[in-house]
């Protein structure tokens, strides 16, 4: 097991809850559906407008994918320039302003919009000056459904699947081959702004001991570990279900979210310590699994 049952199971707890919220989220950005009265399908939906004049993507849900991908391989792209030139700096300005927007999406799905973005802003800057575990895993709940409310209403079914099959095969690559999947996970981790969930612990019996130079003696120092999980890992498979539930309704989608954490729950089982594992082709094959068997519900 690459951590221990507690911390797997709080990891799992916080990624089943931020989907749950992220869908509720996107939900509340759902407007009216028109409905075929013969065949029952959804033939049209409006969609609420967005906070701060936000505006979304102006594309075809087909081809949106594409988009999506191209957004994500020029982040890549700035994110890996960061990372070999340690500009920790911009990266926590980049950082802040992409939280704040994310939030504010999410704040505004329960509030005024003036107190969604004050909120916003708030949590932002305790999470990058202020971090602790509660204010940066309670902000990852609700940052992946402001997200989510932008980009569901661009997608289909099948842009979906096509991205998270490319995301999927790319997340391996990252991972195993080029590995700067980690780098980046590690940069991240060591300027304590992380982009997913981080739950930080001390390993049993892993106490290191080194000698005092000063004092001449043998010191105890506790080596700190964390349990994390991308955000790519959780954003995925929120769109997957977001644009499910345009169709089938915020019940029914609920399975994906629950068959994931169960696939999550048997990979970080599985996986050995202080090893790397991609987890986007075991979200991607429950998110298949979990629509299979929303379909037969």
């Amino acid at each position: 097991m690459k951590h221990t049952l507690n911390i797997t199971l709080i990891l799992i707890g916080i990624f089943l809850l931020s989907q749950i919220v992220g869908l509720i989220i996107t939900d509340r950005y759902i407007g009216d559906r028109i409905v075929d009265v013969e065949t029952g399908e959804v033939v049209n939906i409006t969609y609420n407008d967005l906070p701060l004049n936000i505006d979304r993507p102006d594309v075809e849900e087909s081809i949106s994918f594409i988009f999506i991908l191209a957004a994500i391989l020029l982040g890549t792209i700035l994110v890996l320039l960061l990372v070999k030139f340690r500009s920790v700096r911009i990266w926590k300005v980049w950082f802040f302003i992409s939280v704040s927007v994310c939030l504010t999406v999410a704040f505004a799905a329960f509030l005024p919009s003036i107190i969604a973005i004050a909120g916003a802003i708030l949590v932002a800057t305790l999470k990058i000056y202020k971090p602790n575990f509660f204010i940066h895993n309670a902000s990852e709940v609700f940052i992946y459904g402001g997200l989510a409310a932008i980009f569901v209403p661009i997608m289909n079914l099948f842009a979906i699947v096509i991205l998270l099959l490319i995301i999927s095969v790319y997340d391996m690559f990252a991972v195993w081959k080029s590995k700067h999947m980690v780098k980046m996970a590690k940069f991240q981790t060591e300027s304590k702004v992380f982009a997913g969930i981080s739950i930080p612990y001390t390993p049993k019996n892993n106490k290191k001991s080194h000698v005092s130079k000063s004092k001449k003696m043998h010191v105890k120092k506790e080596e700190i570990k964390s349990a994390i999980l991308g955000g790519g890992d959780i954003g995925f498979p929120l769109l997957f279900a977001g644009v499910l539930m345009k169709a089938h309704g915020f019940w029914k989608v609920l399975i994906i979210p629950v068959v994931v954490s169960i696939s999550l729950f048997i990979l970080l089982t599985l996986a050995k310590k202080n090893r790397f594992y991609p987890a986007m082709p075991f979200v991607t094959i429950a998110c298949f699994a979990g629509y299979g068997i929303l379909l037969l519900l």
